[in-house]
């Protein structure tokens, strides 16, 4: 075989026809015009390696080819993110902008709220003093009818306190008990007398119904008296009515306090 053919047939493996056949002439001619036998193997294993690396460099380029569909759908994928980001910013500006309308709505309501509170909080005050009022009124009521109660059963005192503490009373009234501090307490009833020949007091207090509170202020203030009366202290606690709770947390917590009822002394004592 012709040494072109030969080569031509190499390089179609690698070239396209056309470049073989440049390829292939041009080695024919430095073949048959310059090129020995020796100096031909040589130019032959040039060809060789020019093959070999053409095959590499082919190789690469595979390669290379590949990487870049690899990279084209890296990128398509990249793009798909893109989207799905662009989408997921989309749907949260718009959330956003529900947001903002619902916070505008939230506003409004508290200034409406504001108002309300505003109006109920002036409505309290004025229930309080309203409220205060008519405790002051009931207190006076209450204190009314206490004195009302005192002055029913002043009368009877002195035998009442014969009777029931075996005193001698020199002394009946209504009276206020001044402190070393300047405080006084008002006494509502105070019976002053001799005990057994030594000097003792029987102290009273009338209200229209006692309840828990009234008891316990009484005796605080029996606390205090008995500080500054130089005698024996007898409380009693006068009452239209008590609660059966009343009654027996009298008997509980101060045992030696009397209990009466107001239509009791017309009914077992002596007017003096």
């Amino acid at each position: 075989m012709h040494v072109s053919t030969r080569l031509r047939s190499k390089f179609t493996r690698v070239f396209t026809h056309e470049q073989s056949d440049v390829l292939s002439d041009a080695i024919e001619e430095a073949y048959s015009d310059l090129v020995k036998t020796s100096d031909f193997n040589e130019l032959k294993e040039i060809v060789r390696d020019i093959g070999i690396k053409v095959g590499e460099l082919t190789e690469a380029q595979n390669r290379t080819e590949v990487r870049m569909e690899e990279l084209a759908e890296a990128q398509k994928r990249t793009e798909i993110k893109v989207g799905e980001l662009t989408e997921a910013q989309n749907r949260t500006e718009v959330r956003m902008e529900e947001l903002t309308v619902a916070l505008n709505r939230t506003e409004v309501r508290m200034e409406e709220l504001t108002v309300a509170l505003n109006r109920t909080q002036n409505n309290l005050s004025e229930l309080v003093s309203e409220h205060k009022e008519t405790r002051r009124q009931l207190g006076g009521i209450s204190q009314a009818i206490g004195y009302g109660l005192e002055d029913r059963i002043m009368p009877f005192m002195a035998d009442f306190v014969g009777k029931s503490y075996g005193l001698e009373a020199n002394l009946v009234e209504r009276r206020n008990i001044t402190y070393p501090d300047g405080q006084f307490d008002e006494v509502n009833i105070y019976v002053e007398g001799l005990k057994n020949g030594k000097k003792a007091f029987v102290i009273g207090e009338c209200k229209a119904q006692p309840g828990k509170k009234d008891v316990d202020k009484f005796h605080q203030m029996l606390d205090r008296l008995s500080k500054v009366l130089a005698g024996d202290v007898h409380p009693f606690l006068v009452g239209y009515m008590f609660h059966p709770e009343v009654e027996q947390y009298l008997r509980e917590n101060y045992p030696n306090t009397g209990v009466f009822k107001s239509y009791e002394f017309e009914l077992k004592y002596k007017r003096v």
